[in-house]
């Protein structure tokens, strides 16, 4: 069981969060949906401590973080649990697909450089990039690179699975292919929060859209629900603008 409970976020005199509470069931997969600006990537965000919410709490199974009382270690035990794929890839430029991936194997999770290297490469095989260990970012297409981010992220197998709008930095030819492996993803019932503008995914494979607007949730329920029965004017009108 996963829960975010009663999250605020301001940056100076905007508030960007304004009480947001859901729980995430082991296996679900959640897409949060919304216009730019609502306070989605930040609450994302917020779930690992990579920003900071000024107040609430964060509880994945046994560990619970207070964003105004907590300690390093308990923030690092948190981080431990969810993986982060970021819409840039963010992937260590200097170092190969093998390496990016072994790395937070090495450093976070303490294995020998030659057992790290050997899942790493166990991984690209099942994203599909086997012949692509030695390879530099630079030298990967986007969509290759972010699979590569989401194998980093899937190496130290998280109870939680976050995914900032991964296909938003991506050419439209390369977007298919980050999905394909979210929704191969999703039949291992890898536990997800994503946060998309992808609304054919969300229809796909979702258990939960969960539609915010303003800084809180408005509406959320099946992907049936939000899609073909929208009781908000606000998401109405948004599934309107997007097309959806």
């Amino acid at each position: 069981m996963i829960k975010l409970n009663n999250i605020h976020k301001s940056f100076g005199d905007t508030e960007v969060l304004k009480g947001v509470s859901f729980d995430i069931q082991q296996g679900e997969i959640i897409v949060i949906i919304g216009s730019s600006g609502t306070g989605k990537s930040t609450l994302l965000r917020c779930v690992n401590f990579l920003e900071q919410a000024d107040q609430g709490s964060i509880s994945i199974d046994d560990i619970e973080v207070d964003a105004q009382n907590h300690s390093k270690s308990e923030v690092l035990a948190l981080r431990r649990k969810t993986g982060f794929v970021f819409q840039n890839y963010a992937l260590f430029a200097h170092m190969t697909a093998r390496q990016n991936i072994a790395e937070g194997l090495v450093t976070v999770r303490g294995w020998k450089k030659e057992q790290a290297h050997e899942r790493a490469q166990q991984i690209l095989d099942d994203i599909g990039l086997g012949d692509k260990g030695d390879s530099y970012p630079a030298a990967l297409s986007g969509g290759q690179q972010q699979r590569v981010g989401i194998g980093r992220a899937m190496a130290l197998q998280p109870e939680l699975l976050l995914f900032d709008e991964p296909t938003s930095a991506l050419d439209p030819e390369w977007v298919g292919e980050v999905l394909n492996l979210m929704k191969k993803l999703a039949t291992q019932h890898q536990t997800m929060l994503v946060v998309t503008h992808e609304m054919q995914f969300a229809k796909e494979v979702a258990d939960r859209v969960i539609f915010m607007a303003e800084g809180n949730i408005v509406e959320q329920g099946s992907p049936q629900d939000i899609f073909d029965n929208p009781q908000d004017p606000r998401l109405r009108k948004f599934l309107n603008q997007v097309g959806a």
